[in-house]
């Protein structure tokens, strides 16, 4: 199975990526991972805007990689989903992407492209934690699909 996190964000080194590479290998017995981070000039731009020219610069940024695979957008506005509704999403399928936003969220136009909106819960959170939330149950979702002590 094929994974792939599509996120608004600047490429750096962060503290983060310690974590998101444990992550990531803890996963690689179920999938493969793929995490894409993208930052243009013209969102950088769009930022100093407004939040409707950043959304829009987000869904022109992001239109190219929904469709292809079962597409999961993560989103405040989104359905809030257990461990165990989330494992659901990973079952039986070859691929999968997840996006998350930019700091200004998506268009309804580009929530309604996807397959299902979620949210990770009503609490706000930088990307960088929203992306290790996101890797943490994606594993343990395929634990739960694998009756993996894990879960418990």
């Amino acid at each position: 199975m094929n994974i792939e996190i599509v996120s608004i964000a600047k490429k750096e080194k962060d503290i983060y990526n310690p974590l998101y590479k444990d992550l990531i290998k803890m996963i690689s017995r179920f999938a493969k991972v793929k995490d894409t981070e993208i930052f243009t000039k013209e969102i950088a731009k769009a930022h100093s805007i407004s939040a409707v020219a950043a959304q829009k610069a987000y869904t022109k940024t992001l239109e190219p990689y929904i469709g292809s695979s079962y597409s999961v957008i993560l989103h405040p506005d989104g359905k809030i989903i257990d461990s165990f509704e989330f494992s659901k999403l990973l079952n039986d399928r070859m691929s999968v992407k997840f996006f998350i936003g930019g700091a200004y969220g998506f268009e309804d136009t580009f929530l309604a492209k996807s397959d299902k909106v979620i949210s990770l819960g009503k609490l706000t959170m930088s990307h960088k934690i929203a992306k290790a939330v996101l890797l943490e149950q994606i594993y343990r979702g395929f634990s739960i699909l694998s009756n993996h002590p894990y879960h418990k």
